[in-house]
C-alpha cells in the first residue's frame, strides 16, 4: 500500500528521497542531541533511521555544529546509512554556510525561517545569501514559517492595511494571512533568486489544531509547492499524539501534505524514536502507507479478566516492529500484513479469520485453548504454557512462506 497525498505539487529530491508530485508521504524527524557531539548525533540518527525516519533534521546553530556536519554524514555512510540530513538554521545560517562550505555541501536540505533569518534591513540580504548558497550547492530549501517566530514586518504591514478597511478583520484572521504570506512571498523571492520550484518546500506551523488546519487549507489552495506538515509544540504523551493525529489526519484526508513530522515533547527516559512511530502509525491507520504489520487487538471487558491477551498483543507488536528493519529488505509486502490477538469468543474467531494470521485466546470461563487462523482457515489449536512462544513462531513461519524474498 502506497498512496500519495497530493497529486499536483512539484516533486522535490532530497538526497535519495522524493517528496511531492505523486511520491508517497515522507516521515521526517529531528535530533535533540548537541550536533557538535558527533558520536551522540550519529547514534541518534541511526536510531531514528532504523525506526523508519526517512529524513532527519539536525540543529546547525554555531560553528562547532557546522564543523561537525560533514563528519556526521561521513560516519553515517561508513555505517551504511544514507538518510538525508537537513540543516536547521536560525539567525546565523548565512554566516555558517559561508564559513563552512563542507557543511553546505554535506547537507541534503536547508531549513530557513523567514521570521528570524534577519531583522530589519539585514533580513532581505541574509535571506538572499541563504538562497544563493542553496543554488550554488544545488540544495532544496524548506521555507518554514512558525507562528511563534512570525516575521513581524509582514504582520505589521497587514495590520496597517487592515486599519484602512471598512470592515477590519479580527486578529486571528490577520495572523493566519501573515503566516501564509510570509511563506509565499519568501518562496517567490527564492524563485527570483534562481531557486527552482522543485527545490522549495513550504511549511506554516503553529500549535493550535484548528488554526493549523485553516492555514494549510488556504496555503494549499494558493500554491503548488511541496508542503511539510507538522503541529509544532504538540506537547507530551497522549496530548501530543492526539493533537498531531487530529490535525494531520484532517489535512492528509484532503490531499494536503507531502512530508510529516510529529513534534512530540519526549517524556523523561523515552526514546526519541517515539515521534517516528507515531507518524508512521498515523499514515498507516489513514491508509496512506504501510510500515509494519498491524496488530489488531480487542480492548478487553468482563470476559477477559486475565491480562494474558494484552501481554501477548504487546509482545507481538514489539516483536514485529523490532524485526521490520530486517524484514523490510527481505520480505516484499510484509508491512501490509495484519495480525489479530483477540481475548474471547465474542469477536475473537471473526477478527482472527479476517486477519492474515490471528489467535483467539480463551476468555473467562472458556475452554483453555486458543485456535489460530491463517487466511481465514483454522490451522491449529494451541494450549498449555507456551502459547505466546508458539504463536510467535507461527507468525514467523507465515511470513517466511507468504512473502517472497526481495
Amino acid at each position: 500500500m502506497s498512496i500519495s497525498s497530493r497529486k499536483h505539487t512539484h516533486q522535490v529530491l532530497i538526497g535519495n528521497v522524493r517528496m511531492g508530485g505523486g511520491a508517497p508521504i515522507v516521515v521526517q524527524s529531528m535530533t535533540n542531541t548537541d550536533t557538535a557531539d558527533v558520536d551522540g548525533t550519529v547514534k541518534q540518527i541511526i536510531e531514528l533511521a532504523t525506526a523508519g525516519s526517512e529524513m532527519v533534521r539536525v540543529t546547525v546553530n554555531n560553528e562547532d555544529s557546522a564543523r561537525a556536519v560533514p563528519d556526521i554524514v561521513n560516519r553515517l555512510a561508513q555505517k551504511g546509512f544514507y538518510t538525508p540530513i537537513i540543516g536547521d538554521f536560525h539567525f546565523n545560517g548565512h554566516k555558517l554556510l559561508e564559513k563552512y562550505p563542507d557543511c553546505a555541501q554535506a547537507l541534503a536540505k536547508y531549513r530557513i525561517n523567514p521570521g528570524n533569518v534577519g531583522k530589519g534591513k539585514a533580513r532581505d540580504p541574509q535571506f538572499q545569501q541563504m538562497i544563493e548558497f542553496a543554488v550554488r550547492y544545488n540544495k532544496p530549501v524548506r521555507i518554514g514559517v512558525n507562528g511563534g517566530s512570525l516575521d513581524q514586518a509582514v504582520l505589521t504591514r497587514l495590520l496597517d492595511d487592515n486599519r484602512k478597511r471598512a470592515n477590519p478583520l479580527d486578529l486571528p484572521a490577520i495572523t493566519r494571512e501573515a503566516i501564509i504570506l510570509s511563506a509565499l512571498e519568501s518562496a517567490a523571492k527564492a524563485v527570483e533568486l534562481g531557486l527552482g520550484k522543485d527545490k522549495i518546500v513550504l511549511s506554516c506551523k503553529i500549535s493550535d489544531v484548528q488554526e493549523l488546519i485553516r492555514i494549510y487549507e488556504d496555503l494549499s489552495n494558493r500554491c503548488d509547492y511541496a508542503l511539510h506538515l507538522g503541529l509544532t509544540e504538540a506537547g507530551m504523551g497522549s496530548k501530543g499524539i492526539v493533537a498531531s493525529s487530529a490535525a494531520l489526519a484532517v489535512l492528509m484526508q484532503q490531499g494536503i501534505g507531502d512530508t510529516v513530522r510529529v513534534s512530540l515533547t519526549p517524556e523523561p527516559g523515552a526514546p526519541r524514536t517515539n515521534e517516528v512511530v507515531v507518524a508512521q502509525e498515523i499514515l498507516q491507520t489513514m491508509g496512506f502507507r504501510s510500515f509494519t504489520p498491524l496488530v489488531i487487538a480487542c480492548p478487553g471487558c468482563g470476559r477477559t479478566t486475565s491480562d494474558y491477551f494484552q501481554k501477548l498483543a504487546k509482545d507481538i507488536q514489539a516483536f514485529l516492529r523490532d524485526q521490520m528493519p530486517v524484514w523490510r529488505d527481505r520480505y516484499k509486502g510484509v508491512e501490509d500484513m495484519k495480525v489479530a490477538v483477540m481475548g474471547c469468543v465474542v469477536n475473537g474467531p471473526g477478527e482472527s479469520k479476517n486477519a492474515n494470521i490471528g489467535i483467539s485466546l480463551p476468555g473467562t470461563g472458556e475452554s483453555p485453548v486458543a485456535p489460530v487462523y491463517e487466511d481465514g482457515v483454522k490451522t491449529v489449536t494451541l494450549k498449555g504454557d507456551n502459547i505466546a512462544e508458539e504463536f510467535q513462531a507461527l507468525v514467523e513461519r507465515y511470513i517466511e512462506s507468504h512473502y517472497s524474498p526481495q
